[in-house]
C-alpha cells in the first residue's frame, strides 16, 4: 500500500488546493501552462455533488487571489449526471458563471461511452449560454467523427485524446493503429475546421505527427496545444516547452487520489507500463 501511495501522489498534485498551487507555480517555471481537476466522479448523492460544485466555486476564488492562470476541468458525473440532467446542467451553471466573471475557462471531461451523448447534450446546451468553455473527446470511439464535425460547427475548443475506458468493439476501435489514425484523421479536423485543438497524447508518434503537420501547413505554435497528464512524459512537456509549442498539463488534486489512480490502471494494461516507467524515471 505504502508504494502504491507513493506512486498515486507521482501523479496526484497533492490532496489541498494550496498543494496543487505549489506543483502549478513549479510548472509555470518551466512555462507549463496548467489545467486544474478537483478529483471525484460517479457521485450518487446530492449532498456530495453540491459538494462538490462548491469546492470548485471556492478552487476559482483561491485561483484569482493566486492570479493564477490556470483552467479548469471537470466530470459531469461529479456534477450531479447520475443524478438527474436537469440537476447537473444547474450546477456547470454556476460553476462556468463564475468562472466567466474571472475570465478563466471550464472543460468538459469525457467519460465511458454511456454517458457521451448525455454530456454533449449538456455540453451543447451550456454552449448556447457561454464560450468560455470546451470539450474532451475520444479518438477511439466510432462516433467521433461526427461528433467532432458537430463541435466545429460551433466554434467550440476540442481536447482530443485517444480515450482510455474499456470499451466494446461496437463502440470502440481496438487496434492501436486504427486508433492513431483515426486520431490523426480527427486531429486534422481540428487543424482545418476548429478552434484551438488541444492535443492530448503520450504517444511519441502522434507528437511526432502533430509537429510535422503543423510546420507542413504553416500552423503557428499560438494556434494549438499539446496536454499531458501530470506526472507523465516530464521531460517531453519541458522539451516541448522549450521548442515554443504551447504545452499545457491536466494537474488533479483532492482526497479522492486512490480511485483516480486504480481507474487508471485498470482501463487499458498499457497504462501500468507508462505509470511504472515514469515512476522509477
Amino acid at each position: 500500500m505504502k508504494l502504491m501511495t507513493r506512486m498515486a501522489r507521482s501523479f496526484v498534485a497533492g490532496e489541498t488546493a494550496e498543494e496543487a498551487l505549489r506543483q502549478v507555480e513549479k510548472l509555470r517555471q518551466k512555462n507549463i501552462l496548467v489545467t486544474l481537476d478537483i478529483l471525484g466522479e460517479a457521485v450518487q448523492d446530492r449532498a456530495q455533488s453540491d459538494k462538490a460544485v462548491q469546492d470548485y466555486l471556492d478552487l476559482l476564488d483561491t485561483l484569482a487571489k493566486a492570479k493564477s492562470e490556470a483552467h479548469i476541468s471537470l466530470k459531469l458525473t461529479q456534477m450531479g449526471l447520475d443524478i438527474d440532467d436537469e440537476y447537473c446542467f444547474q450546477n456547470m451553471v454556476k460553476i462556468i458563471s463564475r468562472a466567466e466573471k474571472a475570465k478563466r475557462f471550464v472543460r468538459i471531461d469525457m467519460e465511458g461511452s454511456a454517458l457521451t451523448q448525455r454530456t454533449l447534450d449538456i455540453f451543447y446546451r451550456l454552449k448556447k449560454k457561454f464560450d468560455n468553455m470546451g470539450i474532451v473527446v475520444q479518438a477511439y470511439l466510432h462516433r467521433t467523427e461526427k461528433d467532432v464535425a458537430d463541435i466545429n460547427k460551433l466554434k467550440a475548443k476540442v481536447r482530443l485524446c485517444k480515450g482510455a475506458y474499456k470499451e466494446p468493439k461496437e463502440v470502440a476501435i481496438k487496434k492501436m493503429k486504427d486508433i492513431r489514425a483515426n486520431f490523426t484523421k480527427l486531429a486534422e479536423m481540428l487543424f482545418t475546421q476548429g478552434v484551438y485543438p488541444a492535443i492530448a497524447t503520450h504517444d511519441s508518434k502522434l507528437i511526432k505527427w502533430t509537429k510535422e503537420y503543423v510546420a507542413a501547413n504553416a500552423i503557428g505554435t499560438d494556434k494549438f496545444e499539446f496536454q499531458f497528464l501530470y506526472g507523465l512524459r516530464n521531460k517531453t512537456q519541458r522539451k516541448l516547452a522549450k521548442e515554443g509549442y504551447q504545452v499545457r498539463a491536466y494537474v488533479p488534486f483532492g482526497t479522492h487520489w486512490l480511485p483516480y489512480f486504480m481507474r487508471r490502471l485498470r482501463e487499458r494494461k498499457e497504462n501500468v507500463f507508462v505509470v511504472v516507467v515514469n515512476f522509477f524515471k
